[in-house]
């Protein structure tokens, strides 16, 4: 599988997220102030506290990414575990309690005379429903820019997205139930029915039925593509929506936007280093250690967000936290795929250096 068919590289929209994201706030929190309606009109279909328009949006981003997922590429588990290993332990026993951690740390110690004792918890939930969604879909973008193993990237993502039905729910249950959140355990289940294993079997039965008819090349570069910018629309406006329920608690804590970045920037660069120089250390190749720090780094954020409405509600800091993780991502991963680009000469010469 070549390098082109699984990654073209960072799109426009992708390389300017976070000016997007910053203009869908603004717009977001006009609408929110000054047509309180809109919020309120929408605010009315709900099913089991799951937004239904937020839902389908949902969908519409998650989808696309799954069709990028072969999961026959779990078939080469074994060629090279141990890459594997350092996705695995890094993504799933390191990074969620890190994250709750720092997230605790700033929000109740540092910034304590800051936030309020209520805002801080719900940033807590937030960051810590970031930290258990490890990235699925725009690691392939940052292992393209990093020259990394197109393959063996898609069987970290693989791997990934089959241990997300796993360990997500029970992960966050165990960090939000520590920090005094009664959990709902109905809605935790049907968020990740929803919105993980719907769009999973969705995008591989897609594969499979378009491969067998019109082939796989067909597949990679004519469907797949047809997606491209359906992702980022779908994401733009469940941002727009999310701001405008958002709206008054952000005009009266505008700093915390600031605030909750802190924690979240700390962690990235943390848990890249940690997977990057674990990675070094087992004298792994470049092309496979920089995807296994980037996918630890970066976060499943579209995730992280529909769980956060669905538990909390689109008003809720929790879903505010989430997308300070959207608002922040692009830029700080941009400049780790720049360290690693830069410290490439650390690990051994291999045939795809």
């Amino acid at each position: 599988m070549t390098k082109e068919k699984l990654s073209p590289g960072i799109s426009f929209f992708e390389k300017y997220l976070t000016i997007w994201v910053a203009i869908c706030m603004i717009i977001g929190v006009l609408i929110g102030v000054y047509l309180p309606g809109i919020p309120e009109f929408l605010n009315k279909f709900e099913y089991y506290n799951v937004s239904v328009p937020v839902a389908i949006l949902i969908w519409l981003m998650i989808y696309p990414m799954m069709l990028k997922v072969d999961f026959n590429s779990v078939k080469k588990v074994g060629e090279n575990p141990r890459g594997l290993i350092v996705t695995w332990v890094t993504n799933w026993l390191i990074k969620p309690f890190t994250m709750y951690g720092l997230a605790y740390f700033f929000f109740f110690i540092v910034f304590k005379n800051m936030i309020s004792p209520n805002l801080a918890k719900d940033y807590l939930a937030g960051a810590v429903l970031l930290g258990a969604a490890p990235c699925t879909a725009m690691v392939f973008v940052w292992s393209h820019l990093t020259k990394g193993n197109p393959a063996y990237t898609l069987v970290q993502v693989a791997t990934n997205d089959l241990i997300i039905l796993i360990a997500f729910v029970p992960i966050v249950a165990f960090l939000l139930g520590i920090s005094g959140f009664t959990i709902p355990w109905g809605t935790l289940f049907l968020s990740v029915v929803l919105f993980v294993v719907v769009p999973l079997i969705a995008g591989i039965f897609s594969r499979s039925l378009i491969t067998k008819k019109k082939g796989v090349e067909y597949f990679e570069k004519v469907y797949i593509p047809k997606f491209s910018g359906v992702t980022i629309v779908g994401l733009l406006l469940t941002l727009i929506i999310l701001f405008s329920f958002q709206g008054q608690t952000i005009i009266e804590n505008p700093l915390d936007i600031l605030l909750i970045a802190v924690p979240l920037t700390i962690q990235t660069f943390l848990i890249f280093f940690i997977a990057y120089l674990w990675s070094k250390a087992w004298k792994l190749p470049f092309d496979v250690a920089a995807p296994a720090g980037m996918i630890g780094a970066s976060n499943f954020f579209e995730l992280a967000v529909a769980v956060a409405i669905s538990l909390f509600g689109l008003k809720s800091g929790a879903a505010l936290a989430t997308v300070v993780g959207v608002l922040t991502e692009v830029p700080i991963m941009l400049a780790l795929v720049s360290v690693a680009n830069r410290t490439k000469h650390w690990f051994a010469k291999t045939n795809n250096n």
